[in-house]
């Protein structure tokens, strides 16, 4: 790390590197006036913004002078290390910052292009202004644009002659086939050997595959495929089989660069108690030109719509856009006038922008929560009690409580039809676990496999106890399962006990997770996304309750079996009887030894009595 006589503001920026992502992004540094003055990409942001203050003294004199003008770091998150090449090409060309090298010529990404003619043919190009068509791209270089190019190829037979076709000028004068059409590259449309309808349907699947839809392509080669199979024409069906290989690995376009979204701007925001944190991506003739992502101290409880309807405005005038459009979240009522289209996405390109935004505020809020705890490691242990604070508080206001629920108790019964039935408690303190209290029942009073009798049981025997011990209660009891779970609950609780704790209930889908809270008598469904905290919250405590019930199970199980056999022996308790199943195998082969044998494992005195055993039974 470098010393305060390079850079003064170190203690500043060694902060900042702490709390970078490890994920491919893009990363600008900021001189004291606010100006970009370098635009890098990396694989991985940490390691590489870290590499130079870490190795500062091996780097070159201007490196070493970048460094010592660096005032801040601020960073975009990407999917991928392509999709940061992209991006650093747009904001080098955004901001033209002092320490990048700039292209003189302007000199920009290829794109392919699907002319506008009648038989469109498929062109490399760098210069949009001199052809006229539908562009994919642009594509980060050339190697990677040409590799897309042979994907294709393999996989479709199109013209890449110059001549103008249309059916007009084929109809009066076919071309001769060219070579092309004898290596299996082309069908000759040209010489009328295939027909326009088929010819724009091949183009129409390029499309597809340029804009990422090709699993209806997929299962079309696949069907093709199979049936030639069926027909056992295999070299035909292996060489569908290559192709569908190559489109498989084939990966979707970058949404860093879309030439589909001309001149947007899209807005997320992720809040907590006390901050809201609000990113903008600026759009511009489909490529990203602006990341910024802003903190907002909470004076109020506002809501994230409100918030984000005063931001807007805000970010709007800062960056002085001239988009018409603008991508948010949800539906804002107020934005600025020069915005005619508001645009709430659940698909397509611009749901990709918007969960790219959503990435950056995401990972804004972490490094901010990080950098505030490494400034002052006790805030962060108060937001942790803030944030349990205000989840029992909500969980309060949900179900209508008299006051938050501090101590949560859960039950859960888990018998294999019938055999060994147990039940387990758990209880969570303040949303965490508290395993000192922990509770295992073994069912002592039911025969056969009764849920609803054993989990009667288990919950007066509990509260029962409790009650004449003058102990606490806790301020919510819930029950695994659904509205006849309850029922045995409230019965037990209200009308034996008389005692006044609230039941609650956690009904699971067919696929054995958490799919809803019910509450109240008649039981009510509480509505809960499942990105809820509180969902994720009441999903852990069903959780662990059952695999503490289940791990009670087995361990009693795996008892009961050992017992059944060995441990009936007088003498002869579990650890004993291990040694023995261990060494001999089976209770049979116990049963055939000598008493030498046995006196060998376990002393002549057990070897005794297990012989006698054996002999008497």
């Amino acid at each position: 790390m470098i010393d305060k006589s390079v850079n003064k503001n170190i203690d500043r920026i060694t902060l900042r590197l702490k709390t970078i992502p490890e994920t491919p992004g893009v990363y600008r540094y900021i001189d004291a006036s606010g100006t970009v003055i370098y635009v890098g990409k990396a694989r991985n942001l940490q390691r590489r913004v870290s590499s130079y203050f870490t190795r500062y003294n091996d780097h070159s004199s201007k490196i070493k002078m970048l460094v010592r003008h660096i005032y801040d770091i601020h960073i975009t998150v990407v999917a991928t290390e392509v999709d940061a090449l992209l991006l650093e090409n747009n904001l080098i060309k955004e901001f033209q910052p002092k320490y990048n090298s700039l292209l003189k010529d302007d000199k920009t990404y290829p794109y392919l292009c699907i002319t506008a003619e009648e038989y469109p043919q498929v062109l490399f190009t760098r210069d949009r202004t001199r052809v006229k068509g539908q562009f994919f791209g642009p594509y980060p270089n050339q190697r990677i644009l040409r590799e897309l190019q042979d994907i294709i190829r393999n996989l479709f037979s199109y013209r890449t002659c110059r001549q103008r076709l249309s059916e007009a000028t084929i109809l009066q004068k076919p071309s001769r086939p060219c070579v092309n059409h004898q290596i299996g590259l082309c069908k000759a449309p040209c010489a009328g050997l295939q027909s326009h309808e088929e010819y724009m349907q091949t183009i129409n699947n390029i499309r597809s595959i340029l804009k990422g839809d090709f699993n209806e392509i997929l299962e079309d080669m696949k069907r093709q495929m199979f049936a030639l199979s069926d027909k056992l024409r295999f070299e035909e069906a292996e060489i569908l089989r290559r192709k569908i290989r190559l489109l498989e690995e084939y990966q979707a376009k970058s949404t860093i660069v879309n030439t589909n979204v001309k001149d947007v701007d899209v807005y997320s925001i992720l809040s907590d108690n006390r901050f809201a944190y609000v990113n903008i991506l600026r759009i511009k003739n489909g490529s990203i030109i602006y990341s910024y992502t802003s903190e907002i101290r909470k004076l109020l409880d506002e809501s994230d719509a409100e918030i984000l309807a005063t931001a807007i405005p805000t970010l709007h005038e800062r960056i002085e856009s001239t988009a018409k459009e603008a991508i948010v979240p949800f539906h804002i009522d107020e934005l600025p006038e020069a915005y005619l289209i508001q645009t709430v996405p659940t698909r397509g390109d611009r749901k990709q922008l918007l969960e790219l935004s959503q990435r950056n505020v995401q990972s804004y809020q972490k490094q901010c929560a990080h950098q505030r705890a490494l400034v002052d490691p006790d805030e962060s242990r108060r937001e942790a009690s803030r944030k349990e604070t205000a989840l029992m508080e909500r969980i309060q206001k949900e179900l209508h409580l008299k006051e938050p629920p501090i101590n949560i108790e859960c039950f859960d019964n888990s018998n294999i039809q019938g055999a060994y039935p147990v039940a387990a408690m758990v209880r969570f303190t303040n949303g965490k676990p508290n395993r000192k209290e922990y509770r295992k029942f073994n069912i002592k009073t039911i025969e056969g496999p009764d849920d609803y009798a054993s989990m009667a049981e288990v919950i007066y025997r509990r509260y029962k106890r409790l009650h004449d011990e003058n102990k606490p209660l806790p301020q919510l009891l819930i029950v695994d399962g659904g509205k006849g779970q309850m029922e045995v609950a409230r019965q037990v609780i209200v009308d034996e006990l008389q005692l006044d704790i609230p039941i609650a209930g956690l009904a699971k889908d067919d696929k054995h997770h958490t799919s809803e809270l019910l509450y109240g008598f008649p039981p009510q469904v509480i509505g809960m996304k499942p990105t809820d905290p509180l969902f994720h919250l009441l999903e852990r405590i069903q959780d662990e309750v059952h695999r503490f019930a289940i791990t009670f199970h087995r361990n009693k199980r795996s008892k009961g079996l050992l017992k059944t056999q060995l441990t009936d022996i007088p003498g002869i308790g579990e650890n004993t009887a291990r040694k023995l199943l261990l060494k001999f195998g089976s209770v049979k082969g116990v049963r055939l030894q000598s008493l030498e044998d046995l006196t060998k494992v376990v002393g002549a005195s057990k070897a005794s009595a297990i012989q006698k055993f054996f002999t008497e039974e």
